[in-house]
């Protein structure tokens, strides 16, 4: 298996910082359907404006779909990107087109593909987000130069 280089990974890095501020933007339309209560928090810890729809709020989901398609034409599909998480995206899927709503789960994919090796699911993805950002701020910040010894200083 090949290593990643620094440059790879931060190219990496640089991706999903990117597909987080479309599913931003993207939530300024539509609202975002994720699994559970922690997946909204950790979206919110990462600054996700819009609207986000827990499907653990007690609805069953083509209701879920019926709720959306009264008060929105697009919904974005965010659930987790195990195989749980891949039969209820294809629910909501069905659901949002039988109620007539667009649905997007490029996002999903997006992330699934860039961060499946170190996130499993949206609740680690602020975690995982804010060490990408700690690891870009801290890269970007100039090395400190060390004085020189006393011998080798100029008079």
């Amino acid at each position: 298996m090949r290593k990643e280089t620094a440059v790879r990974v931060e190219e990496r890095y640089e991706r999903v910082l990117e597909t987080i501020e479309d599913l931003r933007e993207a939530s300024l339309e539509s609202p975002v359907i994720v699994e559970g209560k922690n997946d909204r928090e950790a979206l919110r810890n990462i600054d996700v404006p819009g609207k986000i729809i827990s499907l653990n709020d007690g609805l069953p989901i083509f209701a879920t779909c019926e709720e959306v398609s009264r008060t929105h034409e697009s919904a974005v599909i965010l659930t987790d990107w195990d195989h749980r998480g891949g039969q209820l995206c294809r629910l909501l899927r069905e659901g949002l087109a039988a109620n007539g709503v667009r649905y997007d789960v490029d996002l999903r994919g997006r992330l699934a593909r860039l961060c499946r090796k170190e996130v499993k699911d949206v609740e680690g993805l602020a975690k995982y987000v804010h060490r990408i950002q700690r690891v870009k701020a801290e890269s970007a910040t100039p090395l400190r130069r060390r004085p020189l010894p006393r011998s080798r200083r100029l008079p």
